[in-house]
């Protein structure tokens, strides 16, 4: 390339030394932290489970700031990995220096990153150097890689390397030489692939390695090309955001001491025909998110008047980033809310008003030889109707990955199931008999408790959120079953239980089902990745088909649907941070933005709160809860009002549904 000028340029030194990517693995699932965020212009592009495993650290070597990748990745679909740079650079030169300080691993850099799953990398593996075309997987962990050219050279752990790259259209051009001398000679790999045809960087290894610099260049023509397509970008954001009502608060509720993370529940509990917020902290007994249960309960009205409260507040204990048991509920049908929860292994049921306990049993016995208690603490709670009362009358208790137990509004077992369980079930009645069906994990019971089929031989990771549903019509009866299933990724089954489609997109994760796009037919599907490739978003049509994909952030996030504007077209909520979130659109867009005023944005929620059918968002941290709504707001006349899951079920692994619906005066309706 001629008349080069500078895209971008790290030697690191503006960075203070000590960890990069702090363990924001566990802490960043369905949670906003800054520790997350992209700092000085580089982003924590891939972790995993293990917290000391997303170790880039910044560190001194010999005078000067280096990237530190720590640790060593046995793993083949995901790799340690940091972006940086500019999603629009299409044709550049790009080089790195690179210090790995053991073998066995690649090491190097990657260019025209689409996500973290869709990228070309060149760089030193064994044997040599090679250019890779990465794209996603072939079957589960096997990654969909294509070696594009290879080249001799001989490298050593302990000694630095220069890698270059550069690309124009289709044309890679790729290098590597010992940094010192250097006169050495260099490795070259070119090929010809159109695959990706624009994208960012990131530094990536296998191996403890130090990447000492890197630098990008390009022309005039192609900044001014970029420049152009941000400033039409730009212009195209802010004319969707200004046809959308702006977030203003609403209210203001204070939690000291007593607040929690994504842990909320709603409901009337004092039958005024107001919500209420249940806030029940946690005690954790370990190891991370597997055994926990209720500490204290907290009940307040949206004034921040506590009702009654179980137990005494902790503020060690608002941390959490699995379920719960706890949910509100009419459990036995008498107008009346009731809270249920486990805790000290009974199963209670309290009067919503007044926090009186109205009845208790001891939870089940645990099933499993290695559990860590003689009984189960309560994974989760979950309603339904298997006896055919016309409402959900039933309760299913489940452990974390085993086994669950289906009980009547008295607390008295109906019948008990086993299998790979998968965090949240979802029932509906499939087969017109007015009794539900469940669907827990990849098996499928009827209200009875027969076992109607199950996959638990052939899916190996466990159904992170399931549901039944149909895409096309809103008053058809569900003809599929949508699953986000954790490495498994994302499935369409028929009832029968055949796989109709099955897309290996990484850990899949947060499912929701709503009316994206007006131009589309029917309903569409969006879900998050997290593990080993956290934050890109896929988007799938009416007919279950991949239509795009994104990373707009790397964290995770409920994608809870949002009725912002109550035209029939929706919105989901990314986060509230004001300057990564947003409620983004059908194209993964953030067309409404929050303000920059000071609001907490590690959790959130999304509910009709002010009675018009349109949506507020709910925002919170450990400390307080704020509550938006629309500027123009409330409003009346026809209105849509999506069917959504019921708040009895709320889950931080539900499958999150919004069906077409309609209000002809904008009132609530029961």
């Amino acid at each position: 390339m001629e008349n080069q000028i500078l895209f971008f340029r790290d030697g690191f030194e503006r960075m203070p030394v000590g960890m990069f990517s702090a363990d924001v693995g566990p802490q960043t699932e369905y949670h906003f932290r800054a520790e997350a965020a992209p700092r000085n212009g580089w982003g924590v592009a891939c972790f995993f489970h293990d917290g000391s495993k997303t170790a880039w650290q910044v560190a001194q070597r010999d005078g000067r700031c280096v990237m530190r990748q720590t640790f060593r990745n046995d793993k083949a679909f995901t790799h340690p990995m940091v972006s940086a740079g500019d999603p629009c650079w299409t044709d550049y030169e790009a080089e790195v220096l690179c210090h790995p300080m053991e073998s066995g691993g690649r090491c190097g850099l990657v260019f025209r990153y689409e996500t973290n799953r869709r990228y070309y990398f060149f760089g030193l593996v064994d044997g040599g150097v090679a250019l890779i075309r990465v794209r996603e997987e072939a079957v589960q962990h096997v990654p969909d890689e294509e070696v594009l050219g290879t080249a001799d050279l001989a490298w050593e752990a302990g000694r630095a390397y220069r890698l270059r790259v550069r690309v124009v259209g289709d044309g890679l051009s790729c290098s590597a030489a010992p940094a010192q001398p250097a006169a050495a000679v260099q490795a070259l790999v070119e090929a010809k692939d159109a695959s990706f045809p624009r994208g960012k960087i990131a530094l990536t290894s296998d191996v403890p390695a130090d990447f000492l610099s890197v630098e990008v260049l390009g022309t005039e023509d192609a900044l001014s090309s970029v420049r152009r397509e941000h400033a039409a970008a730009e212009a195209k954001l802010e004319g969707l955001r200004a046809q959308n009502p702006r977030p203003v608060v609403w209210k203001k509720i204070a939690t000291p001491g007593f607040g929690v993370g994504r842990n909320l529940r709603f409901g009337d509990l004092d039958g005024d025909g107001r919500m209420e917020i249940l806030v029940p902290q946690v005690i954790q007994h370990g190891p991370r998110d597997a055994y926990a249960e209720v500490g204290c309960l907290t009940a307040v009205d949206l004034d921040g008047g506590i009702l009654w409260r179980h137990g005494e507040p902790d503020p060690a204990n608002w941390f959490l980033t699995n379920d719960v048991a706890v949910q509100v509920h009419d459990i036995d049908g008498d107008g009346a809310a009731e809270v249920l929860y486990c805790r000290d292994f009974e199963l209670r049921i309290v009067e919503g008003a007044t926090g009186r306990i109205k009845r208790s049993i001891r939870t089940p016995e645990s099933c499993r030889e290695n559990d860590k208690f003689p009984r189960i603490l309560g994974d989760c709670l979950f309603f339904c109707d298997v006896r055919g009362l016309g409402r959900m009358g039933d309760i299913v208790l489940k452990d974390r990955y085993w086994n669950f137990w289906v009980y009547n509004q008295d607390l008295e077992l109906l019948w008990k199931g086993s299998c790979k369980t998968g965090h949240y079930p979802y029932a509906a009645d499939i087969d017109g008999d007015v009794r539900d069906e469940i669907a827990i994990g990849y098996s499928l019971y009827d209200h009875d408790g027969t076992l109607l089929w199950t996959h638990d031989e052939e899916l190996y990771d466990h159904s992170d959120g399931v549901a039944f549903i149909n895409l096309h019509g809103p008053e058809a009866a569900a003809d599929r079953i949508l699953y986000a299933a954790s490495d498994e990724g994302v499935l369409f089954l028929d009832l029968k239980g055949d796989i109709l489609k099955h897309y290996l997109v990484g850990h899949a994760q947060n499912p929701a089902v709503l009316k994206l796009r007006a131009d589309l037919p029917g309903l569409q599907v969006v879900t998050i990745n997290f593990w080993g490739n956290q934050g890109i978003l896929h988007f799938f049509d009416a007919d279950g088909n991949l239509y795009h994909r994104c990373e707009p952030n790397n964290f995770g996030s409920m994608c809870l649907p949002v009725n912002w504007r109550g035209d029939g077209v929706e919105f989901f909520l990314h986060s509230t941070n004001p300057a990564l979130g947003g409620m983004f659109d059908g194209w993964g867009r953030p067309v409404v933005a929050f303000p920059e005023d000071g609001h907490p944005d590690l959790c959130n929620a999304v509910l009709d709160l002010t009675g018009d059918c349109r949506d507020e968002v709910v925002t919170w941290n450990e400390r307080e809860i704020w509550i938006y709504t629309q500027e123009d707001g409330p409003r009346a006349g026809r209105l849509y009002r999506p069917r959504r899951n019921p708040q009895a079920n709320s889950s931080n692994y539900q499958a999150s549904l919004s069906l077409p619906g309609w209000s002809d005066d904008g009132r609530r309706i029961p």
